[in-house]
Protein backbone atom coordinates (compact mmCIF):
# COMPACT_ATOMS: atom_id res chain seq x y z
CA UNK A 1 0.00 0.00 0.00
CA UNK A 2 1.41 3.37 -1.00
CA UNK A 3 1.09 6.04 1.67
CA UNK A 4 -0.47 9.37 0.71
CA UNK A 5 1.74 12.07 2.25
CA UNK A 6 0.59 15.54 3.21
CA UNK A 7 3.20 17.94 4.56
CA UNK A 8 3.16 21.40 6.12
CA UNK A 9 -0.43 21.34 7.35
CA UNK A 10 -1.43 24.33 9.48
CA UNK A 11 -3.79 23.10 12.19
CA UNK A 12 -5.44 26.21 13.60
CA UNK A 13 -7.07 26.05 17.02
CA UNK A 14 -10.86 26.34 16.65
CA UNK A 15 -12.52 29.30 18.33
CA UNK A 16 -13.54 28.77 21.95
CA UNK A 17 -15.55 30.97 24.31
CA UNK A 18 -13.35 30.01 27.27
CA UNK A 19 -9.93 30.57 25.72
CA UNK A 20 -8.52 33.48 23.76
CA UNK A 21 -5.05 34.58 22.71
CA UNK A 22 -5.44 38.33 23.23
CA UNK A 23 -1.98 39.38 22.04
CA UNK A 24 1.57 38.13 21.57
CA UNK A 25 4.98 39.64 20.93
CA UNK A 26 8.35 40.54 22.40
CA UNK A 27 8.71 36.98 23.67
CA UNK A 28 5.40 36.89 25.55
CA UNK A 29 1.75 35.93 25.14
CA UNK A 30 -1.39 37.32 26.74
CA UNK A 31 -4.16 34.75 27.20
CA UNK A 32 -7.66 34.56 28.63
CA UNK A 33 -8.70 31.36 30.40
CA UNK A 34 -12.38 31.78 31.24
CA UNK A 35 -12.68 35.12 33.02
CA UNK A 36 -9.00 35.38 34.02
CA UNK A 37 -6.16 36.82 31.94
CA UNK A 38 -2.53 35.77 32.31
CA UNK A 39 0.71 36.67 30.58
CA UNK A 40 3.73 34.41 30.26
CA UNK A 41 6.86 33.97 28.14
CA UNK A 42 6.75 32.42 24.68
CA UNK A 43 9.96 32.43 22.61
CA UNK A 44 8.03 31.98 19.35
CA UNK A 45 6.51 35.47 19.67
CA UNK A 46 9.36 37.36 17.97
CA UNK A 47 7.24 40.22 16.62
CA UNK A 48 6.16 43.42 18.44
CA UNK A 49 3.04 43.41 20.61
CA UNK A 50 -0.16 44.90 19.21
CA UNK A 51 -1.73 45.92 22.51
CA UNK A 52 -0.40 48.64 24.78
CA UNK A 53 1.61 48.06 27.97
CA UNK A 54 -1.43 49.28 29.88
CA UNK A 55 -3.49 46.45 28.36
CA UNK A 56 -0.86 43.89 29.35
CA UNK A 57 -0.73 45.23 32.90
CA UNK A 58 -4.42 44.40 33.28
CA UNK A 59 -3.53 40.68 33.37
CA UNK A 60 -4.62 38.97 36.59
CA UNK A 61 -1.26 37.19 36.81
CA UNK A 62 2.08 37.12 35.02
CA UNK A 63 5.10 34.84 34.97
CA UNK A 64 7.99 36.91 36.28
CA UNK A 65 11.65 37.06 35.29
CA UNK A 66 12.38 35.20 38.53
CA UNK A 67 10.53 32.19 37.16
CA UNK A 68 7.44 32.47 39.36
CA UNK A 69 3.81 33.43 38.89
CA UNK A 70 2.87 36.80 40.35
CA UNK A 71 -0.78 37.66 40.99
CA UNK A 72 -2.19 41.15 40.50
CA UNK A 73 -5.71 40.16 41.58
CA UNK A 74 -7.20 37.56 43.91
CA UNK A 75 -6.97 34.55 41.64
CA UNK A 76 -8.46 31.28 42.90
CA UNK A 77 -6.11 28.35 43.39
CA UNK A 78 -7.76 26.73 40.37
CA UNK A 79 -10.75 27.26 38.09
CA UNK A 80 -12.28 25.39 35.15
CA UNK A 81 -12.78 26.14 31.48
CA UNK A 82 -14.58 24.31 28.68
CA UNK A 83 -12.96 23.48 25.35
CA UNK A 84 -15.55 21.94 23.04
CA UNK A 85 -16.96 18.88 24.92
CA UNK A 86 -14.29 18.78 27.61
CA UNK A 87 -13.63 20.62 30.85
CA UNK A 88 -10.20 21.39 32.26
CA UNK A 89 -8.98 22.54 35.62
CA UNK A 90 -6.65 25.53 35.23
CA UNK A 91 -3.85 26.13 37.72
CA UNK A 92 -0.80 28.38 37.45
CA UNK A 93 1.85 25.72 37.90
CA UNK A 94 5.63 25.71 37.75
CA UNK A 95 7.44 25.96 34.40
CA UNK A 96 4.86 28.63 33.38
CA UNK A 97 2.21 26.01 32.52
CA UNK A 98 -1.55 26.29 33.10
CA UNK A 99 -2.38 22.58 32.82
CA UNK A 100 -3.81 22.66 29.30
CA UNK A 101 -2.40 23.18 25.83
CA UNK A 102 -5.29 24.85 23.94
CA UNK A 103 -3.56 24.43 20.57
CA UNK A 104 -4.27 20.68 20.87
CA UNK A 105 -8.03 21.22 20.58
CA UNK A 106 -7.95 20.49 16.83
CA UNK A 107 -6.16 17.22 17.52
CA UNK A 108 -8.65 16.30 20.24
CA UNK A 109 -11.55 16.92 17.85
CA UNK A 110 -9.77 14.81 15.23
CA UNK A 111 -9.26 11.96 17.72
CA UNK A 112 -12.94 12.11 18.70
CA UNK A 113 -14.05 11.99 15.06
CA UNK A 114 -11.70 9.14 14.10
CA UNK A 115 -13.13 6.99 16.88
CA UNK A 116 -16.78 8.04 16.44
CA UNK A 117 -16.69 7.43 12.68
CA UNK A 118 -15.04 4.03 13.00
CA UNK A 119 -17.06 0.86 12.51
CA UNK A 120 -14.77 -1.01 14.88
CA UNK A 121 -16.10 -2.07 18.28
CA UNK A 122 -14.21 -2.09 21.57
CA UNK A 123 -11.61 0.41 20.40
CA UNK A 124 -8.52 0.59 22.61
CA UNK A 125 -6.35 3.70 22.80
CA UNK A 126 -2.91 4.14 24.38
CA UNK A 127 -2.03 7.71 25.43
CA UNK A 128 1.67 8.07 26.32
CA UNK A 129 3.28 11.06 28.04
CA UNK A 130 -0.40 11.85 28.58
CA UNK A 131 -0.05 14.86 30.93
CA UNK A 132 -3.43 16.24 32.09
CA UNK A 133 -5.39 14.10 29.69
CA UNK A 134 -6.89 16.15 26.87
CA UNK A 135 -6.45 13.32 24.35
CA UNK A 136 -7.65 10.80 26.94
CA UNK A 137 -10.87 12.77 27.43
CA UNK A 138 -11.41 13.00 23.67
CA UNK A 139 -10.94 9.27 23.15
CA UNK A 140 -13.01 8.22 26.17
CA UNK A 141 -15.90 10.54 25.30
CA UNK A 142 -15.97 8.99 21.80
CA UNK A 143 -16.44 5.54 23.33
CA UNK A 144 -12.93 4.10 23.44
CA UNK A 145 -11.17 2.28 26.25
CA UNK A 146 -8.10 4.32 27.16
CA UNK A 147 -4.80 3.50 28.82
CA UNK A 148 -3.37 6.79 30.14
CA UNK A 149 0.36 6.66 30.97
CA UNK A 150 2.42 9.41 32.55
CA UNK A 151 5.49 9.57 34.77
CA UNK A 152 4.06 12.34 36.99
CA UNK A 153 1.63 11.56 39.79
CA UNK A 154 0.61 15.23 39.88
CA UNK A 155 -0.29 15.14 36.18
CA UNK A 156 -2.28 11.92 36.54
CA UNK A 157 -4.29 13.29 39.46
CA UNK A 158 -4.91 16.46 37.45
CA UNK A 159 -6.09 14.35 34.49
CA UNK A 160 -8.46 12.47 36.80
CA UNK A 161 -9.88 15.79 37.97
CA UNK A 162 -10.43 16.78 34.33
CA UNK A 163 -12.23 13.50 33.67
CA UNK A 164 -14.44 14.14 36.68
CA UNK A 165 -15.21 17.67 35.51
CA UNK A 166 -16.04 16.36 32.04
CA UNK A 167 -18.42 13.70 33.31
CA UNK A 168 -16.07 10.89 32.24
CA UNK A 169 -14.95 9.54 35.61
CA UNK A 170 -16.83 6.26 35.08
CA UNK A 171 -15.47 5.66 31.58
CA UNK A 172 -13.03 2.75 31.04
CA UNK A 173 -9.78 4.66 31.60
CA UNK A 174 -6.71 3.03 33.16
CA UNK A 175 -4.57 5.61 34.95
CA UNK A 176 -0.97 4.39 35.08
CA UNK A 177 1.98 6.07 36.79
CA UNK A 178 4.79 4.59 34.72
CA UNK A 179 7.73 5.21 32.45
CA UNK A 180 6.40 5.22 28.87
CA UNK A 181 9.38 3.35 27.38
CA UNK A 182 9.32 0.62 30.02
CA UNK A 183 5.54 0.28 29.80
CA UNK A 184 5.60 -0.16 26.01
CA UNK A 185 8.28 -2.86 26.26
CA UNK A 186 6.23 -4.73 28.87
CA UNK A 187 3.12 -4.50 26.69
CA UNK A 188 5.08 -6.01 23.79
CA UNK A 189 6.15 -8.93 25.99
CA UNK A 190 2.55 -9.39 27.12
CA UNK A 191 1.35 -9.47 23.52
CA UNK A 192 -1.10 -6.59 23.99
CA UNK A 193 -2.20 -4.34 21.13
CA UNK A 194 -3.99 -1.02 20.66
CA UNK A 195 -6.14 0.37 17.86
CA UNK A 196 -4.73 3.86 18.31
CA UNK A 197 -1.63 5.34 19.94
CA UNK A 198 -1.11 8.96 20.95
CA UNK A 199 2.12 10.41 22.31
CA UNK A 200 3.64 13.76 23.23
CA UNK A 201 7.26 12.93 24.08
CA UNK A 202 9.38 15.58 25.81
CA UNK A 203 12.84 16.55 24.66
CA UNK A 204 14.28 15.37 27.98
CA UNK A 205 12.79 13.81 31.07
CA UNK A 206 12.81 11.20 33.82
CA UNK A 207 10.44 8.37 34.61
CA UNK A 208 8.90 7.89 38.07
CA UNK A 209 11.90 5.85 39.25
CA UNK A 210 14.61 7.91 37.53
CA UNK A 211 14.49 6.43 34.01
CA UNK A 212 16.24 8.82 31.60
CA UNK A 213 14.65 9.98 28.33
CA UNK A 214 16.61 11.81 25.62
CA UNK A 215 14.61 12.33 22.47
CA UNK A 216 17.65 12.36 20.19
CA UNK A 217 18.58 8.86 21.39
CA UNK A 218 15.31 7.26 22.39
CA UNK A 219 12.65 8.56 19.98
CA UNK A 220 13.11 6.27 16.96
CA UNK A 221 13.47 2.99 18.93
CA UNK A 222 10.48 3.98 21.05
CA UNK A 223 8.41 4.89 18.00
CA UNK A 224 9.27 1.55 16.38
CA UNK A 225 8.15 -0.31 19.51
CA UNK A 226 4.89 1.64 19.56
CA UNK A 227 4.16 0.68 15.96
CA UNK A 228 4.58 -2.98 16.95
CA UNK A 229 1.84 -2.43 19.55
CA UNK A 230 -0.72 -1.45 16.91
CA UNK A 231 -3.53 -3.87 16.16
CA UNK A 232 -3.94 -5.58 12.79
CA UNK A 233 -6.24 -2.85 11.49
CA UNK A 234 -5.39 0.24 13.55
CA UNK A 235 -7.25 3.54 13.43
CA UNK A 236 -4.38 5.97 13.84
CA UNK A 237 -1.11 6.98 15.44
CA UNK A 238 -0.57 10.60 16.52
CA UNK A 239 2.77 12.09 17.54
CA UNK A 240 2.96 15.59 19.03
CA UNK A 241 5.96 17.78 19.74
CA UNK A 242 5.95 20.79 22.02
CA UNK A 243 9.54 21.56 23.05
CA UNK A 244 11.60 19.07 21.07
CA UNK A 245 13.20 21.61 18.74
CA UNK A 246 12.48 19.46 15.69
CA UNK A 247 10.41 20.28 12.63
CA UNK A 248 7.16 18.61 11.69
CA UNK A 249 8.95 17.11 8.69
CA UNK A 250 11.41 15.39 11.03
CA UNK A 251 8.52 13.74 12.88
CA UNK A 252 6.77 12.91 9.61
CA UNK A 253 9.79 11.14 8.16
CA UNK A 254 10.57 9.40 11.44
CA UNK A 255 7.04 8.01 11.55
CA UNK A 256 7.21 7.05 7.88
CA UNK A 257 10.42 5.12 8.54
CA UNK A 258 8.91 2.82 11.18
CA UNK A 259 5.46 2.27 9.65
CA UNK A 260 4.89 -0.86 7.57
CA UNK A 261 1.72 -0.23 5.55
CA UNK A 262 -0.57 0.18 8.56
CA UNK A 263 -2.07 3.43 7.23
CA UNK A 264 -3.14 4.90 3.91
CA UNK A 265 -2.38 8.51 4.86
CA UNK A 266 0.36 10.31 6.72
CA UNK A 267 0.22 14.03 7.43
CA UNK A 268 2.16 16.52 9.50
CA UNK A 269 2.35 20.19 10.26
CA UNK A 270 2.22 22.96 12.84
CA UNK A 271 -0.27 23.68 15.60
CA UNK A 272 -1.34 27.33 15.64
CA UNK A 273 -3.36 29.62 17.88
CA UNK A 274 -4.86 32.70 16.19
CA UNK A 275 -4.81 36.03 17.96
CA UNK A 276 -8.29 37.37 18.58
CA UNK A 277 -8.09 39.63 15.50
CA UNK A 278 -6.90 36.63 13.42
CA UNK A 279 -4.23 38.77 11.77
CA UNK A 280 -1.44 36.74 13.37
CA UNK A 281 -0.93 33.17 14.51
CA UNK A 282 1.28 31.88 17.30
CA UNK A 283 3.05 28.59 16.43
CA UNK A 284 2.71 26.24 19.40
CA UNK A 285 4.01 22.84 18.37
CA UNK A 286 4.15 20.20 15.69
CA UNK A 287 2.35 16.96 14.89
CA UNK A 288 2.53 13.94 12.62
CA UNK A 289 -0.22 11.36 12.28
CA UNK A 290 -0.95 8.23 10.31
CA UNK A 291 -4.52 7.07 9.67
Amino acid sequence: MKISNSYAQLLEMPLSKDYELLDSGDGEKLERYGKYVVSRPDPQALWPKNLSERDWLKADAYFSNQGKWQNRTRLPEHWSITLDKWKFQIKLSAFKHTGVFPEQLGNWQWIYKQIKDSKKKDISVLNLFAYTGGATLAAASAGAKVCHVDASKVAINWAKDNAQLSGLAEKPIRWLLDDAVAFVKRELRRGNHYDAIIMDPPAFGHGPTGELWKIEEDFIPFLADCVKLLSDKPLFILVNGYASGYSALAYHQSLQTVLTNQFASLESGELLIPENNKERFLPCGIFARGF
